[in-house]
């Protein structure tokens, strides 16, 4: 029997936005993709780079700008596990890497759930494996249309 999955979003950057279906058909290929062992609810946070940063200090002791944190499956809490992202990384790195905003951001959310399925990036070729696994989720979003349709209000980047 597979592990059923669900999504749920806490948006704490208020000029972002989505709409929730584009989401969950996005994690719907991905948990498809890369499978998890449990079951219950995966949280996604995106936050503003204040926000993440003092989570990374608090949780791990770093309170450098950070674009991704997991925090993994408590299968007792049937929490499959939470993906924090930093939308304001997410809208620079973009700039930086001149690709769309939206990519950039799903990116992060593959990235965190790689690492919640197992994938690590600390050493250099598991950065490799890491790297071909997103490249190889972020062609098959790209192939089947679906991009969440992530949005930022105007005027609404940075803190």
């Amino acid at each position: 029997m597979g592990s059923v999955l669900t999504v749920e979003v806490n948006n704490l950057y208020p000029s972002l936005t989505f709409s929730p279906d584009s989401i969950d058909r996005f994690f719907e290929k991905i948990f498809a993709l890369h499978r998890h062992d449990c079951s219950g609810s995966l949280s996604v946070a995106f936050l503003d780079r204040s926000r993440h940063s003092r989570i990374h200090g608090d949780f791990l002791k770093d309170y450098r700008p950070t674009d991704v944190i997991t925090f993994p499956a408590d299968p007792m809490e049937e929490m499959a596990g939470e993906i924090c992202v930093s939308v304001d990384q997410a809208i620079e790195e973009a700039a930086n890497r001149e690709v769309e905003f939206a990519q950039e951001l799903s990116l992060y959310l593959i990235h965190g759930w790689l690492h919640l399925v197992g994938f690590d990036d600390k050493e250099d070729e598991d950065r490799k494996i890491m790297r071909r696994e997103e490249r190889k989720t972020l062609d098959l979003v790209d192939d089947l249309g679906l991009w969440p349709d992530f949005l930022l209000a105007p005027g609404g980047e940075g803190e």
